[in-house]
């Protein structure tokens, strides 16, 4: 490591594989920030309005997401005995109510994936119905379940770059439509998501490297045929807005259960972060809505910080975490990714507050007190964010962020989110397996 940024003690650390507390000096006021970003609220609005379009279609092919009328929509939950068993464990102060986003119980794919997937997914379906006069854009779009129209996607690939989640939930989504399917799958993959997809149908190309590879492979493959679309999770606009949608969903829901946000009730929200795509598009639709209001942390094992790299060196995607001798190897399989996306990590410049990084040990014991104080199971990957609220009060960084900002009065009052992003489709063999680890 002879670059410039080898002498920074964060990068020496982040090198050195500790965990590192992060927070961004490049954060702007949100209506400044607002001002300079490539993505719009209008664009929200639009993802928010096609898949409300898409409802009674989903509600077709997805006879589960019935009780929610064909939208695709997880619980918010509050969850005082794991706040309680945390702060007991851990000797550390959660402020305020914690609550848990449950994108783990998502229909269709089990995770937070099901949000960007399956709306680019249908983005790029709408395009073709609309294009080929299968649709008009006025009628009731279940009329694309039907075989004539299946038969037509048929004639179509969708094709994907995956370290699990995105391809679970493109793969199933675009069987389902009739679609021929290609996910490649990296090597930090589990077994049983390459099995549950070739069960739906999907072809299944393993690759021996990490992500990055898979999706350069999927992307080259891709692009070789013409009638093959190319989900690209590194700079996908469509997956990003797909994402955004979230926050306006997760305002009804706070609304609901009379959870107030404004400067004196301040909101965090920890998000465990890969290669940018889907936290990114939820702080995005999360600034929309509450501005300076709300407080956004990714959080990544430290075997795999990309985003952290990429945003504190300025670098991006031009450079990845073996550059500074990391492995990019965690059991976070979802989080497994060597190099951020560009695309996200210049977005969340002037909006994301700051990052955590977490040893890979964390993740199976925040899991198992979950299981034990809530009855919730939600996969490895997703536990990272339970170190958000651990340590956004013990860490000196963050607590000069609280301080800095006039949040420590409010602390009180705070609104605490720990986004779950995956969980749900995990087999019960594999959760006992889970269950049986320690490191």
């Amino acid at each position: 490591m002879e670059k410039s940024y080898a002498q920074d003690p964060l990068i020496q650390k982040i090198a050195a594989a500790e965990e590192v507390c992060w927070v961004n000096d490049k954060l702007i006021p949100w209506e400044t920030a607002r001002e300079k970003l490539p993505v719009t609220a209008e664009e929200i609005r639009e993802a928010t309005d096609r898949l409300e379009r898409f409802a009674p279609f989903i509600r077709k092919c997805f006879p589960e997401t019935e009780p929610e009328q064909g939208r695709i929509e997880s619980p918010l939950t509050r969850i005082p005995g794991m706040q309680k068993m945390l702060e007991e464990t851990y000797g550390c102060r959660i402020s305020g109510e914690l609550l848990l986003k449950q994108d783990n119980a998502l229909a269709v794919a089990g995770s937070v994936k099901a949000r960007g997937g399956i709306y680019e997914v249908l983005k790029h379906t709408e395009d073709l119905a609309l294009e080929a006069g299968l649709l008009t854009g006025a009628e009731d779009y279940s009329v694309l379940a039907s075989e004539k129209c299946r038969e037509y996607f048929g004639q179509y690939k969708i094709q994907v770059g995956s370290t699990g989640n995105l391809g679970l939930s493109i793969g199933i989504a675009s069987a389902a439509i009739g679609y021929q399917v290609i996910v490649h799958m990296s090597a930090d993959a589990r077994q049983w998501k390459k099995d549950m997809l070739r069960r739906h149908g999907v072809k299944v190309v393993e690759y021996a490297s990490d992500y990055s590879e898979a999706v350069k492979n999927g992307r080259k493959e891709s692009d070789a045929d013409p009638k093959s679309y190319f989900v690209d999770d590194e700079n996908s606009k469509n997956l990003f807005m797909g994402y955004a949608v979230a926050a306006g969903r997760l305002h009804a829901q706070l609304d609901d259960l009379g959870v107030t946000v404004d400067e004196g009730h301040p909101l965090f929200v920890y998000i465990p972060c890969g290669v940018g795509g889907a936290p990114g598009g939820i702080t995005f639709g999360l600034k929309e809505i509450w501005g300076d209001h709300v407080h956004v942390f990714f959080v990544e094992p430290t075997q795999a910080p990309c985003m952290v790299l990429g945003m504190a060196t300025g670098l991006h995607n031009q450079i990845c975490v073996q550059d500074v001798g990391l492995t990019g190897q965690t059991h976070a399989d979802g989080l497994a990714v060597g190099r951020p996306s560009g695309f996200v990590g210049k977005v969340m410049e002037p909006l994301l507050s700051g990052e955590f990084t977490l040893e890979d040990r964390w993740l199976y014991d925040y899991m198992r007190m979950l299981w034990d104080t809530e009855d919730i199971f939600i996969e490895p990957s997703s536990c990272a964010a339970f170190a958000g609220p651990v340590r956004l009060q013990a860490c000196k960084e963050t607590r000069e962020y609280l301080e800095e900002r006039g949040l420590k009065e409010q602390m009180g009052q705070a609104v605490q989110i720990v986004w779950a992003t995956g969980g749900r489709l995990v087999p019960e063999e594999v959760r006992e397996e889970y269950r049986k680890t320690y490191l």
